[in-house]
């Protein structure tokens, strides 16, 4: 058992060794782009985020400022007045 265990020890040393160092280079350099890609997409999803939110804002906005217009208007049929006025009430 230890022979084996000693085995692939040596065996993980020279593939280790075996690396070259421009072998190192590329896979840091891959590392590195990854990183900076996995950035620039969070970025961009966080910006498109942020616009999806100001959207729902403004639909919000308006069915808030449509049903007022729809409640005053109800309002000043009811009340026989303009739906100016049935605003103010």
């Amino acid at each position: 058992m230890r022979k084996i265990a000693l085995l692939a020890a040596s065996a993980v040393a020279l593939s280790l060794a075996a690396c070259s160092e421009e072998t190192q280079d590329a896979a840091s350099t891959t590392a590195d782009s990854a990183a900076a890609d996995t950035e620039a997409n969070f970025e961009a999803a966080g910006t498109e985020l942020e616009q999806a939110g100001d959207e729902v804002a403004a639909t919000a906005d308006n069915a808030a400022a449509e049903a007022d217009q729809a409640a005053a208007n109800v309002e000043a049929d009811a009340q026989d007045e303009t739906a100016t006025d049935a605003q103010v009430d």
